[in-house]
């Protein structure tokens, strides 16, 4: 190795050690405990992937989860305030940012996945391609990922949304409708889309790349300027948990199934096919949710425009850098 390449690779470690203290430092420093931190978790999502991981150990505040079924419902509580923070798909987050919540993305993870998103339909369906669908009925959330991609799926096929019908519920009543025929096709995601296959059901195919699969974590600003230690802390042990769950798809499934009450196979299938990665957010990122943004309006979903820019709080990028190549420099295999 050349002295300009090692010199470049300490200066770099240097850097990152240097952010990680100052990071860690801030918490010696405070004059006061820190405020807990009120987390939005969707089915026990975050918890179960927080306390498995080993993150829920020695953190220095305390965290307040509130659950929620949904992503609509979390995110009408970040819009009143009611939590600090939560996760949830870029699509409904369109959504609470149409709805003029104070709101930032502070992390996101890319999800990586077969079927993590994907249009279903019942085995004996003639449906057999998304340009089947026209004048049929679709089961979805109004707003959720689901919706999304029914429409983006739609829009390939040559197809307008007034070409079907949407029929809005929540997953767990979604099943039973497209079961007992009073809909044609349902858009989810997983679990239930491994749910629904594993049960006899059909995938749609359609295009790739309808989907950034991108989930959010975003915070309220008031949380962003009172919580920041809490918030940098909470990130960086997001990432380390996804880390380690990609590693360990088998102790994540057990614990998934012991809060879900789902098969343990499901959870299985789906941590093995799913891969969890830290994006930063830059100027795609924000471009790609403008995008949906804008088909929402333009399909009259949203009644307005939404410039979703204000939306983002890219400060988080280095912390999360940080601790990654951090983590990597330690111990290679266990970040991957």
């Amino acid at each position: 190795m050349s002295a300009s390449i090692s010199s470049r690779l300490r200066a770099k470690s240097l850097l990152l050690g240097t952010l990680l203290a100052l990071f860690l430092g801030q918490y010696a420093q405070a004059a006061e405990p820190l405020q807990p931190l009120l987390v939005a978790n969707q089915k026990s999502a975050l918890k179960i992937l927080l306390a498995v991981s080993g993150e829920l150990k020695d953190v220095p505040y305390e965290i307040k989860f509130s659950e929620f079924p949904s992503a609509s419902p979390l995110g009408e509580a970040l819009n009143a305030g009611a939590v600090d923070v939560g996760a949830l798909g870029d699509a409904p987050y369109v959504f609470a940012l149409g709805a003029g919540a104070s709101l930032k993305v502070i992390s996101i993870t890319h999800v990586n996945g077969r079927y993590t998103t994907a249009l279903i339909v019942r085995n004996d369906s003639p449906i057999t391609s998304v340009a089947d669908l026209k004048g049929k009925r679709i089961v979805t959330g109004r707003g959720s990922i689901g919706h999304y991609l029914a429409i983006r799926a739609l829009n390939e096929a040559g197809l307008k949304t007034s070409d079907v019908s949407f029929v809005y519920l929540l997953p767990s009543e979604s099943r039973l409708i497209l079961d007992n025929g009073d809909a044609d096709a349902w858009a989810t995601w997983a679990p239930y889309t491994t749910v629904a296959t594993q049960s006899g059901a059909r995938i749609l195919p359609n295009g790739p790349d309808l989907l950034t699969n991108h989930s959010y974590v975003a915070a309220t600003s008031k949380a962003i300027a009172e919580k920041r230690a809490q918030l940098d802390d909470f990130v960086v042990r997001l990432d380390r948990a996804y880390r380690w769950v990609n590693a360990h798809p088998k102790e994540y499934a057990a614990a998934q199934t012991k809060v879900t009450g789902l098969p343990l196979d499901v959870h299985l299938a789906v941590n093995q096919d799913t891969k969890m990665e830290r994006v930063s957010i830059d100027d795609s990122v924000i471009k790609g949710l403008q995008n949906t943004a804008d088909i929402y309006e333009r399909e009259g979903i949203l009644n307005k425009h939404v410039d979703v820019s204000h939306g983002f709080d890219p400060g988080f990028n280095a912390i999360r850098l940080a601790a990654e190549q951090a983590a990597e420099q330690n111990n290679p295999q266990a970040a991957r």
